[in-house]
Formats: C-alpha cells, structure tokens, sequence
C-alpha cells in the first residue's frame, strides 16, 4: 500500500511510520505545521508542531530513506480547532482540542488530502488498535455475503490510550486509517524500538497540554482573544460571592482558581457548577451538586453498527443497550445503558439534525453502577463494550435525575 506517515516530531510518529516501512509499504512522511507564528518554539514539553519538531520529523524521515514533505495547515487548523474552542468555551461550555484536531485535521484535511494524492492510508502515531473480522451476511438476493469489519479497540498501554480522541473518526475514515503501535504495552517499548533504529527522538519528551497554548495558561490564550469581562461569581441561591474577568474562563467542575474572598458556611470547598455565557454568571457551590447519572448528547459518531442493529436501531431510535461510558481522556469508565435516536436526544441542542442511520443525531446515557461528577456541556462522551469503540456523542447536557437540575448545557 501507499502510506502517508503523519510525523508530528515526536519518538510515537516516528517509530509509527518505521513500522509502516517494514511491513513493505511505500510510505511518504509529512509534518503539519499548524501555527502562524513561524517563530514558535516548544516551551519544554508543552504544545507540538514547532519549527523544532519539524526539523525533528525531517531526521527521523532521512534515517527512515523515505520522502519528507511539510504541509501547510495553519489556516485550517485556525478555523476549525482553534475557532471551535472560542466559540465552545465563549458559549459556556468546554471543548476537547484534541478531539476536534482528530476529527477536522488529521483525519479529515489530512486524510482526505491523501486519498486525493492516491494514498491507500494515513498512518499515525496515536496509541489505539484496528482489530478487522469477516462477517457473514445475507445479501440482496438471498446469497450469503462476506464483508470485513473494522472496529476500533484500545491500546494495551492503557496510560497512553488514545481511543478516546480517535472515536469521533467515523467508520469510513476508520478503514483509512493504521495504528502501527497498536500492540505496544508501554512507552519504554517504543522508546526503545526508536533507539534500536537510530532514531534522535528517541529520549524526546511527551508534548502535553493544549499545542496552541505553548505557555500552558489557557486561561490568559482566552482572555487574549475574547477580551475581559468583567461578571458575577454566584452561589445556588444567586448570592454574589465574587467577581471574574470572562465567565468563558471557567468550566463545571473547576474548583481552582476561583478567588473569592470568603470561604463556605460550611467550610467545604465550592466547585462551579454552572457557566451561563449569556448574563455573564458563574455559579458556585459544594461537589454533591456536580454528580450526574444522566447524560443527553448530539454530533454522534457509530463506530459499530452491528451493535446499534441488535439493539433494534428501526431508523427512529434503538432500544436501550448496555455498555461503558467516559467523559475524559483518561477517566475513568462507568457502566451504562447507551440508545441511538435521530435527530438531538431530549435536552439537546436542536442544531443536531436527523441523520440517518442515528450517525450525527442524538444519544442518550443512563449510568447503571455509579455517579460521574463535573460533567461539562462541550466534553465528548465516548461508549465502549470491553475494549472496543461504539459510538461517541458532544455533551449537551447532564444532570440527576433526581431533580432533573441541568448542571451542564
């Protein structure tokens, strides 16, 4: 096969498209360079992308003897990721970066930009498995049909699976799409893989932190581009308590970083638990208040149609099914029962339009067996059965059902 190997400049990227050559494909090595500023540089091991991780990437490739280009993605990267977390954060809610630079940038502008230079797959650095099945069908005219089905899994490093920020891909991108460290178990593994090969990268540390926001002050990054405003820090009860300088700043659940001058009459510390952009308001108070067993989301993804078909996906809605839930990168999983509906489930945003089948409409979330806690509008909510992908979902809101109270939305 014809491979492009997205090289980011770390020791993952590289060592992903030296597997991809020794397994016998053609591989061709590209870098994104997704900042404007020409001169940024990493501040330790935060962001990614610089000019120092291009010329990272450049080496790894020559040591490789393959071809190296870099592609120009800034302005895109600038209008969907960057513009995205504006616009999520301005509207009260709190966007995954990551997951949106999966899904508009590296298997959308970069994937789609390969496969119209006649490329067969991207290969990537990111740590998750394709397990592929054959599947025995029925077709139209009553002959049994064989059709190969890719599922996406987790990494065996489960302190470097990436499943999650791969699950908004989609099937189509999905069968795309090579993992060469899937099988990894470690980090040490590849580090040592990337040593034995001669590969510089091999001791380079992890980037982390949002790769826009070099300095890691997220906060500062959105005062900058969305300007002070001042507002309200309330209670539940719309007590003043405090002020802020741009309610965009906070997210549910946040507990640092508040300043308010006077601490609860209870002594116990106050977490926010709402963001209303509209008047401007952050609203305070104690952790009990921020556990949730509901959860209701849009934008949704299937990655397993043959789960949504046993659960009697009727073009309307599926029936209820049980499953594993996680609201973050690396939280902790829940037991769930998960549905499927066209169009935005009940509470969500109605900017989610039908689409059939269930890809892009609703999804609703019950949790079974425990609480999850500071459940923001914006995450993205990723089903799983065992190790495999299902399905994922944007919160739009989540709240007990209890008292049916809207902590995020």
């Amino acid at each position: 096969m014809r491979v492009l190997a997205a090289m980011s400049g770390g020791v993952d990227s590289a060592v992903a498209a030296a597997l991809a050559v020794e397994a016998g494909h053609e591989v061709v090595g590209v870098h994104m360079a997704l900042s404007r500023n020409r001169e940024q540089f990493r501040a330790g091991s935060r962001g990614c992308c610089s000019i120092e991780d291009a010329g990272d990437a450049r080496r790894a490739a020559d040591v490789l003897g393959i071809p190296y280009y870099v592609w120009d993605l800034s302005e895109r990267f600038e209008d969907t990721v960057v513009a995205d977390f504006l616009s999520e954060y301005e509207a009260g809610r709190t966007p995954n970066p990551c997951v949106r630079c999966n899904e508009h940038i590296k298997f959308e502008a970069l994937l789609d930009k390969a496969t119209a230079l006649g490329f067969d797959a991207v290969a990537t650095g990111h740590y998750a498995q394709v397990v592929t099945r054959e599947v025995t069908e029925t077709g139209p005219d009553g002959e049994p049909v064989t059709r190969t089905v890719r599922e996406l899994h987790r990494s065996p490093n489960e302190a470097k699976d990436q499943s999650y920020v791969l699950a908004v891909m989609g099937p189509e991108r999905l069968a795309r799409s090579i993992f060469p460290l899937g099988g990894f178990t470690s980090k040490d593994e590849v580090r040592e893989e990337a040593e034995r090969r001669g590969l510089s990268v091999s001791n380079k540390p992890d980037s982390y932190d949002i790769c826009f926001v070099s300095d890691g002050d997220t906060q500062g990054f959105l005062r900058s581009r969305l300007g002070a405003r001042t507002g309200e820090i309330v209670d539940s009860e719309g007590e003043v308590l405090g002020e802020h300088e741009g309610a965009y700043a906070f997210t549910v659940g946040q507990r640092k970083g508040l300043a308010l001058g006077r601490p609860a009459a209870d002594g116990k510390p106050r977490y926010v638990l709402e963001v209303e952009p509209v008047s401007n308001r952050v609203v305070v108070g104690p952790a009990e208040l921020l556990t949730v067993d509901r959860i209701v989301g849009d934008r949704s993804v299937w990655l397993a149609d043959d789960v949504l078909a046993a659960a009697g996906w009727d073009q309307a809605a599926s029936d209820w099914f049980e499953a594993t839930v996680q609201v973050r990168a690396h939280g902790v999983p829940v037991p769930a029962r998960v549905r499927a509906v066209v169009g935005p489930a009940a509470g969500a945003s109605e900017e989610a339009s039908g689409a059939a089948p269930a890809q892009g409409g609703g999804m609703e979330v019950e949790l079974t067996g425990e609480t999850l806690r500071g459940v923001a509008a914006g995450q993205s909510l990723v089903v799983y059965q065992g190790t495999r992908v299902v399905g994922q979902s944007t919160v739009q809101r989540a709240y007990r059902a209890a008292r049916a109270t809207s902590l995020a939305g």
